[in-house]
């Protein structure tokens, strides 16, 4: 039985999460959740799934919870709230397995917590390993656990080196559908719409996950993922355009031969392979092969896609650098959305702000946080010289995005 603690619970992967174990009741067990800001699913989730602990965004929020919790007759479940509830969900000592799912570097300290508690970790925030990726893959050598990839892209890249030994790889590929504008001109770029940019040829995300596929920055942060996760340099991980997102990555060895995960593009079964890792386990989630018509792939333009170059540099530079690329990218992907720059200034409030971070070590999260923050500050100043000088530009209105 496989206990599990989930960071993130009411968002995409945390309900994929309990899809799972609903599955599967004979082989996981939810001990702890981090609920956020959703009261009524957090207390929803309780009452299903009886954890012992789990945590709220807010002290009022806690306090609706447990009293409604009082009333439902599961008054033995703890209710905590904030960062520090965060964190004793992911530390609970119940739990031998911790996914984590919190968007943002929100999720940051308790990912670092957990491993340091010495807990399998499941990971599905690219911003842990981008921000703190050098801190929190040291811990879990130390503690001789593995961080398991939940992210599709680099999930897949860990089945495929299943088949080697890390000295036999010789590159890692990983697959981008293009986004939008892969075959839009450069020059169209800043006459591009905050509605446009979000009308995603292959995927239903959250806003700024979306942009970042636009822009090719959420490719860079997997590179940087990948560097991390898999203690390769930027030069092995290669990114290749696959419109059909058919195939999730592949792994070339030495000898040339490339090994390429595909399947049924639905998060549970990542999941349920990090969940299972070393095993693998029967499920009914069938890719339909004779459906497989067309496999394209195309180099990127890194003239165009500007991030992705960024990225690269980051990865190479680390420390400070990846932590700066990552805030001003949230920054200014967020005043994109306000209708405050326009697309072709995102990569420039990032560069600036890439060129004003010091290179230098992170030797602790509050290091990284306290980076974050100032480069977080710096991306707004910027934004606010572009803004004032040019003509408004239309907000996102109401687009259906769901969170991935």
């Amino acid at each position: 039985m496989r206990r599990i603690a989930i960071l993130g619970s009411t968002g995409s992967i945390g309900r994929s999460t309990l899809s799972v174990a609903e599955s599967y009741p004979d082989r996981f067990q939810i001990i702890a959740l981090a609920a956020g800001s959703n009261v009524q699913a957090a207390f929803e989730q309780a009452v299903r799934w009886k954890p012992r602990v789990i945590s709220v965004a807010r002290e009022t929020d806690a306090d609706s919870v447990r009293k409604k919790l009082r009333a439902q007759g599961c008054g033995e479940i703890e209710v905590v709230h904030g960062s520090a509830g965060t964190v004793r969900v992911s530390t609970h000592p119940e739990a031998d397995f911790v996914v984590s799912a919190i968007v943002g570097v929100a999720g940051l300290e308790a990912t670092y917590e957990a491993v340091k508690a010495g807990k399998t970790v499941g990971l599905a925030n690219k911003e842990c390993l981008v921000a703190a990726g050098e801190l929190i893959t040291a811990e879990a050598r130390k503690q001789g656990k593995p961080l398991l990839p939940i992210d599709s892209e680099h999930n897949a890249v860990h089945q495929c080196m299943r088949g080697g030994r890390m000295e036999e790889v010789q590159k890692i590929w990983l697959t981008a559908s293009g986004g939008p504008f892969l075959k839009t001109p450069k020059s169209r770029f800043p006459s591009i719409t905050v509605q446009q940019a979000l009308n995603h040829p292959t995927w239903k995300m959250g806003k700024r996950i979306t942009i970042d596929s636009a822009t090719l920055m959420n490719k860079g942060f997997e590179v940087i993922e990948a560097c991390r996760l898999f203690h390769v340099p930027p030069s092995q991980v290669e990114v290749i355009v696959h419109p059909q997102s058919t195939i999730h990555s592949m792994v070339e060895f030495i000898d040339g031969s490339i090994l390429a995960q595909f399947s049924v593009t639905d998060m549970r079964l990542p999941i349920l392979y990090a969940l299972t890792y070393p095993e693998r386990i029967q499920s009914d989630l069938r890719f339909p092969v004779m459906d497989l018509r067309q496999l394209d792939f195309y180099p990127p333009d890194m003239q165009k896609f500007r991030c992705l170059k960024l990225a690269y540099e980051a990865a190479e530079a680390g420390g400070a650098k990846p932590v700066a690329l990552n805030a001003a990218d949230e920054i200014a992907v967020g005043a994109f959305l306000e209708g405050q720059i326009g697309f072709d200034d995102i990569p420039r409030v990032i560069e600036d702000v890439l060129s004003a971070t010091k290179t230098g070590k992170m030797e602790s999260i509050n290091q990284v946080v306290e980076t974050d923050l100032e480069a977080r500050r710096a991306a707004r100043e910027r934004v606010e010289r572009l803004h004032r000088g040019r003509s408004p530009i239309p907000r996102a209105t109401s687009v259906s995005c769901q969170g991935e």
